[in-house]
């Protein structure tokens, strides 16, 4: 029978949590955050959202390390809440809902691709769809090998992260008053009821830039002594990124003002336009389309575990736990989960995506894995957590505080749409739980 193989180490699934976070996401959230916080201290808006990734991503560290699986949060779920109780429907909602939410993140990554790609192209709503299910296909083309190969592919498109970035901080700080947004971030500000509703609104979009710091996770069976590297590389994506993203915004802002800037659909491609001419900003584009299909790759390669591990556990479709006879892939889960985000390329607009992602994945995903960690804190040893967070349990309080603050933010359409997915999910799992004996439905073994 074929097995995964542990082939990735630090350095590579490290990129691979940087290539999914630093998608098209900050370059076209820049100008959304902006309008939202409408004032010069929309920093804090990205500041919000990279203390809020720091504090859960302590929860995906003692999770990860301590359960180094594929499938990431169906495995965390199920060890929480009982392998052979509640935990049996938690993780299967979860992979109810990663069905669905996981193409949106796909096809939201290929929409902003297609975005971007019309400042060079102008593209009409038909040519705009063709180039967006047109990434989706390459990147599953390019998924279609063994992980070893994959990780090397992670090394190479994160290099063009790296000098994207890089081109748009160093451009701030060479041409622009870069200092000036840091003197002026508290100008007109004043902390009241508008302001804490502003950044709840802001923060849907900036911590929609930051998710993807706990891909590696899901990519558990394949990461080298996972106990220390699935910790490592979350941290290490989330500082770099953070520091990447508030240089990055200083930069843009220092050049082009704020008051401008917050109603731009092309951001950065007229930041340097701005610098160094229609040249150097058509240039800055295609760097920039490099950075949104990288993301669309890393993110289809974690997601397409998710599938795989809840049916090689018997808890999905047999079929999504077949592996590729000679690459030693989930092949089906992955051209499955291609194909549905396809299909949501051709139907959905960037706009309706990212917060429908958050809202429908809070729930069961960020606040039921906070919560399940505390009741494996409770039941389990120490020594069972290769990782340990310090001050626990506060960071997982304040984690579960804020995605809170984060659901409510998306306003109540979206929330409700989320309770709608979950709740059609659980009766989908009460079916099969009472045809096939599971809990809560399970004979006990003593009759």
């Amino acid at each position: 029978m074929a097995v995964m193989d542990r082939k990735l180490g630090l350095w590579q699934a490290s990129a691979i949590n940087m290539t999914d976070m630093v998608g098209i996401g900050p370059f076209i959230t820049l100008p959304m955050v902006i309008g939202m916080m409408n004032g010069p201290y929309f920093l804090y808006a990205w500041i919000a959202g990279a203390f809020l990734s720091i504090v859960d991503g302590m929860v995906w560290s003692e999770l990860g390390a301590a359960f180094p699986r594929a499938g990431g949060s169906y495995n965390f779920l199920k060890e929480a809440y009982g392998k052979k109780g509640a935990g049996r429907m938690m993780s299967f909602l979860f992979v109810w809902q990663t069905m669905i939410q996981a193409p949106l993140v796909i096809a939201s990554a290929a929409i902003g691709f297609s975005k971007y790609f019309s400042f060079i192209v102008p593209l009409t709503p038909l040519t705009e769809k063709l180039v967006s299910g047109g990434v989706i296909i390459l990147i599953i083309i390019l998924l279609y090998r063994k992980i070893e190969a994959i990780g090397k592919i992670s090394i190479f498109l994160w290099s063009g992260v790296i000098i994207t970035m890089f081109w748009i901080i160093g451009g701030g700080i060479l041409h622009g008053n870069f200092l000036m947004p840091i003197k002026n971030i508290n100008s007109g500000l004043n902390v009241d009821y508008a302001f804490v509703t502003a950044i709840g609104f802001a923060s849907v979009k900036s911590v929609y830039s930051y998710l993807g710091y706990y891909n590696i996770c899901h990519l558990g069976s394949e990461i080298k002594n996972p106990s220390k590297n699935i910790p490592r590389s979350i941290f290490i994506s989330i500082i770099g990124i953070a520091i990447l993203y508030l240089l990055m915004n200083i930069s843009v802002v220092s050049v082009i003002p704020w008051q401008q800037a917050k109603d731009s659909e092309f951001v950065i491609s007229e930041f340097m336009q701005v610098l160094l001419g229609h040249t150097a900003a058509t240039i800055v584009t295609c760097l920039i389309l490099w950075v949104a299909f990288a993301s669309v790759f890393s993110a289809t390669l974690g997601y397409s575990r998710i599938p795989y591990a809840a049916a090689e556990d018997g808890e999905f479709f047999k079929i999504f736990a077949k592996l590729h006879p000679t690459k030693n892939f989930p092949y089906i889960s992955l051209l499955f989960l291609g194909g549905v985000a396809f299909i949501f390329s051709m139907l959905f607009k960037l706009s309706e995506t990212i917060s429908a992602i958050l809202a429908m994945r809070i729930m069961i995903q960020f606040i039921g894995q906070a919560v399940g960690l505390l009741i494996l804190r409770s039941k389990k040893n120490g020594s069972d957590f290769p990782f340990k967070m310090p001050l626990f349990p506060l960071p997982v309080i304040v984690a579960i505080a804020m995605w809170l603050f984060i659901l409510i933010s998306t306003g109540t359409k979206l929330m409700f749409s989320g309770v709608i997915v979950i709740f059609l999910g659980e009766i989908v799992y009460f079916i099969k739980a009472k045809i096939q004996k599971e809990w809560p439905f399970a004979i006990p073994e003593n009759q």
